[in-house]
C-alpha cells in the first residue's frame, strides 16, 4: 500500500475508482504509507469506537507515553442522548434517565456518565447503562442504527449514540432527543473529548511523512464536505440502507461548522481534566506531550 495515485490535472474528469471509509481500524495500515486510494470517507462518528475518542487512547497508553494525537476529526464531544418518545422527555432534562435502560458504547459512555454525575445523578445506581443488544466492539455496522433498532424493539429505553441513530429514532417517532452534547451540553461537557486521529510515537519517528500524509487526507476530506455536503450521500448509499443513506447529507451539513482539524491547548487541557477525573491520566502533561507538532 505504498503506491500514490498520479495527480489529476485541473478540470480533468475524476476517475471512477473505489475509495474507503477511514476508520480507526485502518489507521495503522494507512500510516504505513500513502495508499493508492482516490478518496476517503471521514465521518466523526466512525472514531467513537473503543479507543476512537481522543481520551480513549489513554485506555491503551499510559499518560500519553508512546502515543500522540495527529489532528481532530471534528470539534467537541459528538453524541446524542435519546429516550423513547412516550416518556415525553424535556430537552436538556437529564433526570429522565432515572430508572431507565440506556444503551451506550465503550469510550463514549464515559462522557454520558460524567454528565450525569455533574447533574447530581448516580450513574451506577439511578440508571442502568450497558451495551446496546447486538453490538460488539469492532463490528462495522453503524452503532447508532443498532441503537435505534433496539429502542424500537423495546430492548432499551434510550441510548447515547451518534447523529444517525438519533435522526432515525426521532424522525420515525420512536425517540425524543434529550441532549445534543456538541450543541446543548455545558462548556465543560463539550470539552470532555473529541474525535481525533491517534497513532504511536514509534510510527511517527520512523515514518513522519506518512503521518503528515494522513493529516493531509483528513483535512482534504473535511474541506470537500464543507464545500459540498451532498458528496456524503454518495458514500452513504454504499454504507447504509436507502432510508438512512438519504439522511447523511443533511447530517453532514449540520456538522460542517465542527469539521476543523486543529487541536487547541484549551481542548487538550479540558480533555486531560476529564481523563484525570476518570482515572485514565495520573499526572499533568503538556500540550506537546499529547499533540504531535510535526
Amino acid at each position: 500500500m505504498s503506491a500514490v495515485l498520479p495527480k489529476r490535472a485541473p478540470g480533468a474528469p475524476v476517475p471512477a475508482l473505489a475509495g474507503i471509509g477511514l476508520r480507526s481500524v485502518h489507521l495503522e495500515r494507512f500510516l504505513e504509507g500513502e495508499p493508492a486510494v482516490p478518496w476517503l470517507e471521514v465521518h466523526a462518528e466512525n472514531y467513537f469506537a473503543a479507543g476512537g475518542a481522543a481520551h480513549a487512547a489513554l485506555k491503551r497508553i499510559r499518560d500519553w507515553q508512546g502515543g500522540k494525537l495527529l489532528c481532530a476529526l471534528a470539534q467537541h464531544m459528538y453524541w446524542f442522548l435519546v429516550v423513547r418518545s412516550n416518556l415525553n422527555a424535556r430537552k436538556g432534562d437529564l433526570s429522565v434517565v432515572k430508572g431507565l435502560r440506556i444503551g451506550a458504547a465503550p469510550g463514549p459512555v464515559d462522557g454520558l456518565k460524567r454528565m450525569l454525575v455533574a447533574a447530581g445523578i448516580d450513574a451506577e445506581k439511578d440508571v442502568s447503562i450497558g451495551p446496546v443488544p447486538g453490538f460488539s466492539v469492532g463490528q462495522t455496522a453503524s452503532f447508532g442504527l443498532l441503537a435505534a433498532k433496539a429502542l424500537e424493539e423495546g430492548k432499551i429505553d434510550g441510548f447515547w449514540a451518534n447523529g444517525m441513530g438519533a435522526e432515525v429514532a426521532v424522525t420515525s417517532g420512536i425517540g425524543t432527543l434529550v441532549l445534543d452534547a456538541r450543541r446543548d451540553g455545558s462548556e465543560e461537557a463539550k470539552g470532555y473529548t473529541f474525535p481525533a486521529l491517534v497513532t504511536s510515537e514509534s510510527l511517527i519517528k520512523s515514518k513522519p511523512d506518512a503521518a503528515r500524509a494522513a493529516i493531509r487526507a483528513v483535512k482534504a476530506a473535511q474541506q470537500i464536505l464543507k464545500n459540498n455536503p451532498a458528496r456524503a450521500a454518495e458514500i452513504g448509499a454504499k454504507l447504509f440502507p436507502p432510508a438512512e443513506a438519504d439522511m447523511i447529507a443533511e447530517l453532514i451539513r449540520r456538522d460542517v461548522p465542527y469539521y476543523d482539524p486543529a487541536i487547541s491547548p484549551k481542548s487538550v487541557d479540558a480533555m486531560n481534566r476529564f481523563a484525570r477525573d476518570l482515572g485514565l491520566l495520573s499526572k499533568s502533561v503538556s500540550f506537546e506531550d499529547v499533540v504531535w507538532q510535526g
